[in-house]
């Protein structure tokens, strides 16, 4: 019999812990969350306390069936799944999964993978804590509510396979509200005037001095006064202000202000981050990367000042003990930092290598003297005007924690003036002008979302939890209700005024503004879906009610409210706002916009979203003719598109001359622009303009699909024209009739017969090829919608479903009655 089964939630993190423990110990994973929610129908018994019904997923049935063949041969099992809610509903799950009991169980956590903090754990057990997982349970509970109610709605009134999420349909309205702001802005000019001088040294060399009239003038005219009136004047320093300043270090990383820095300094996305954090944590780099929390240990403040103390010296160290500001911080046990503070570098991937450094570059400055400046500001008075040029520098007077580390920031301001060190002066000095030079300049639009700054507008908002940032993000870009990408600026002339040797002179300038990269915007079915919802379920996209859900999560955690009566107070309304919904009619689809008349057919032109997306469309269902449709191209936004735009779509499309004999035609599809070359169409990649791509260019697309078709064949029979051996991305294998099916190991593809081919064929079901699955996964959603559609007139449609289902199998009884029972037992744990 094993003495010792220790259950956690990675393999990674298995192989870590078991360097740690003896022979005696066992550890085995059970790779995350063991069951969840019945995929079918609603999966809670909304009127019996809204009880969850789980389910082992196939894909876990072995883990599970390994894991309970384990704890009944150990003498003790160990629930060492991670600190945080979700790791306590996983323990709580394997609990009751397994069939454990309280004699030979323990709950054990660590912030750490550290033998010391593994050994610390063993030595300090716990019982589950059954208010965490009741947070967990209000939280998936209500999710799938929401969504299991509102998708159908959006399946009906806007397009099939729609899907809308209480976090994630408030994250799509920040984008969209951010987007609209951005159009409807309205940018000023306004003239910005630095004036650059000669200052002699000591020496007796001239150096540079630069200073900026701090008010901007708006009107080329009043600009032209200004440099007029420095043309006529002395200039002379008026004042010189020295005052000390002092710069303190970033607090040490959450979760959040991780995912912000890491996207700022290394360009990685927000889940890129968590990804690569989540190797460093499991192998037992750096400690929980899911926490509000910026508080340190004791132990690591004192290894991070020996740190400091050997490699810097004792100036260089600074004690601090840092506040957690987030109220209710779920994980506020530690902030994020290395493992071993003394332990500079890692092994590791290149991008373990960089999110390392930074963390422990961030957690060392952390505890580090503040850097001592020493700010210098010079008022240079314009004749006897009572207008004055200021020049400001700093001088750096003692490094302290910049030494190490500085912290990035979003915001690119047009920052005034440039800091520097300047040159020694006197009040009352005259000063040499060289030039006065006034730059027409525009106000800057609200700048658009990136992934980071997406998460500390949620953050601040007190909208979600360390654990929910990333997932929701890469969820609202995988429901194509955002996307993350570049936007191209648009030219701009500027007017430059030069005063010189006593002559003003004109210029103008042409430069790029407003060009974005990775940044986030969103579609126009994002927008459509968010005005929809705005509208009918105003609550739900509501940020403090939002926010305010977030809190009452906290409360469950904290045993101070009650999870069943949380999620009943909510659903009453939301369920009665949902039926008002489905109950409704309209008279045009959601969405829709016209246009205006089609001047040639006399017919309706307008916008909306169809089956595959946003469309242009002439005429209407009424119409003796059937309506024509285009895909709306990429870069036009239904809100905002002319008709004039519109009607483009229908034109004929553009002749790119001949290639073989064949017409080489440009279109617009469902999948972006393309070159139509007989019954062949080849993509037309974003670098290239489809307006101006030339006749060579289109050439060599054709030919690069051609070679990459040709190299994807690897044999063909004529006997059998419909079957071929492939190269695919898992390795060869054989494609015939719409259908792909695996080669043997063992087998030499090249070698293969005809008849060969047919029996493997013969003998495994094949796998729909993507075209072939895509449609049948149409098909599929199609009737899902029907169903779901027909489900939901039924006043009260998903209780019932729930009771039908309760109903139809003595499983679902027997797991609410489960569940119900496991709360008691907890209980008595605790």
């Amino acid at each position: 019999m094993q003495k010792n089964l220790v259950i956690v939630e990675s393999p990674a993190k298995a192989k870590t812990i078991e360097k740690f423990l003896g022979p005696e110990y066992k550890v085995l994973s059970s790779y995350g969350h063991i069951r969840d929610l019945k995929k079918k129908d609603l999966g809670i018994d909304i009127e019996n306390g809204f009880t969850p019904l789980y389910e082992v997923p196939e894909d876990k049935a072995k883990v599970v069936a390994e894991l309970r063949k384990q704890a009944k041969s150990a003498e003790m099992v160990w629930l060492a799944s991670d600190e945080d809610r979700e790791g306590e509903a996983i323990a709580w799950h394997l609990y009751e999964v397994l069939g454990l009991n309280m004699d030979n169980t323990k709950r054990i956590v660590f912030h750490e993978i550290t033998k010391s903090a593994i050994l610390n754990a063993i030595e300090n057990p716990r019982s589950i804590n059954i208010d965490l997982v009741n947070a967990q349970q209000a939280r998936r509970v209500l999710d799938r509510i929401v969504g299991f109610e509102l998708s159908p709605i959006l399946w009906r009134k806007i397009k099939s396979s729609l899907s809308a999420g209480r976090v994630q349909s408030v994250t799509v309205r920040l984008v969209v509200e951010r987007e609209r702001e951005i159009q409807n802005f309205q940018s000023e000019a306004a003239y910005r005037i630095i004036g650059t001088f000669m200052v002699p040294t000591p020496s007796g060399d001239l150096v540079e001095l630069k200073a900026e009239l701090p008010r901007r003038p708006k009107t080329k005219v009043s600009a032209s006064e200004f440099l007029d009136l420095c043309k006529k004047s002395e200039f002379a320093i008026d004042e010189i202000v020295t005052r000390p300043a002092r710069k303190s270090p970033a607090a040490p990383f959450t979760t959040s202000t991780l995912q912000q820095e890491a996207s700022r300094k290394l360009g990685f996305s927000v889940s890129q981050t968590m990804s690569v954090a989540q190797k460093l944590y499991e192998n037992g780099h750096i400690t929980y990367m899911r926490t509000d929390s910026v508080n340190l240990s004791d132990l690591a403040i004192n290894t991070a000042k020996a740190a400091i103390i050997e490699s810097m010296g004792e100036q260089y160290w600074q004690y601090r003990k840092y506040q957690t500001k987030a109220a209710g911080a779920q994980e506020a046990h530690e902030a994020i930092r290395p493992t071993y503070m003394n332990k500079s570098k890692i092994d590791g991937t290149a991008q373990e290598k960089r999110l390392y450094d930074l963390i422990w570059k961030r957690t060392i400055a952390s505890q580090m003297a503040d850097a001592q400046l020493e700010k210098t500001t010079v008022n240079i008075a314009v004749g006897n005007s009572g207008e004055n040029l200021v020049a400001q520098g700093e001088v750096l007077k003692f490094d302290g924690f910049l030494r190490v580390y500085m912290e990035s920031n979003d915001d690119d301001n047009d920052q005034a003036g440039e800091e520097g060190l300047l040159p020694a002066m006197a009040e009352g000095q005259i000063l040499s002008m060289n030039s006065v030079v006034a730059t027409e300049r525009y106000s800057q639009r609200p700048p658009r979302y990136s992934e980071a700054s997406l998460v500390r507008k949620l953050e601040e908002l007190g909208i979600g939890r360390p654990s929910t940032y990333a997932p929701t993000i890469s969820t609202v870009q995988q429901r194509e209700y955002v996307e993350k990408g570049d936007k191209p600026g648009i030219e701009r002339q500027i007017t430059i005024l030069t005063l010189s040797n006593d002559t003003i002179s004109e210029s103008v300038k042409t430069e790029i503004s407003g060009a974005d990269r990775a940044k986030l915007y969103p579609t126009n079915i994002g927008i459509v879906v968010n005005d929809y919802l705005m509208e009918s379920f105003p609550d739900i996209l509501n940020y403090s009610f939002t926010a305010n859900v977030e809190k009452e999560f906290d409360s469950i955690a904290e045993g101070d409210l009650n999870w069943v009566e949380a999620l009943g107070s909510f659903y009453a309304p939301f369920h009665k706002s949902v039926e008002t919904c489905l109950e409704s009619k309209q008279e045009r689809r959601v969405g829709e916009r016209v246009l205006g008349v089609d001047p040639k057919t006399n017919k309706v032109v307008s916008v909306r979203i169809g089956r595959y997306g946003p469309m242009v469309q002439i005429g209407t269902p009424e119409d003796e003719d059937k309506p024509l449709f285009k895909t709306l191209q990429p870069g036009l936004l239904m809100e905002s598109i002319t008709i004039e735009e519109a009607l483009k779509h229908f034109e004929e499309p553009a002749a790119l001359g001949e290639y073989e004999g064949v017409t080489l035609t440009i279109g617009a599809g469902r999948f972006g622009p393309y070159i139509k070359f007989g019954s062949t169409f080849v993509s037309i990649p974003k670098a290239i303009d489809p307006k101006e791509i030339t006749h060579e260019q289109a050439i060599v697309l054709i030919e690069e699909k051609r070679k990459k078709e040709a190299e994807r064949v690897m044999k063909t029979f004529d006997q059998e024209p419909e079957l071929e051996i492939q190269k695919g991305r898992f390795g060869p294998f054989i494609f015939y009739k719409g259908a792909n099916y695996k080669l043997p190991k063992d087998v030499e593809p090249l070698d293969l017969s005809l008849e060969e081919c047919l029996k493997i064929v013969e003998l495994q079901p094949g796998k729909p090829s993507k075209r072939a699955a895509s449609k049948t996964t149409a098909k599929s959603t199609s009737t899902t919608a029907k169903k779901s559609s027909a489900a939901t007139k039924k006043s009260k449609a998903e209780s019932t479903a729930a009771k039908k289902s309760t109903k139809s199998t003595t499983t679902k009884s027997s797991t609410a009655k489960k569940s119900s029972a496991t709360k008691k037992t907890t209980k008595a744990q605790g």
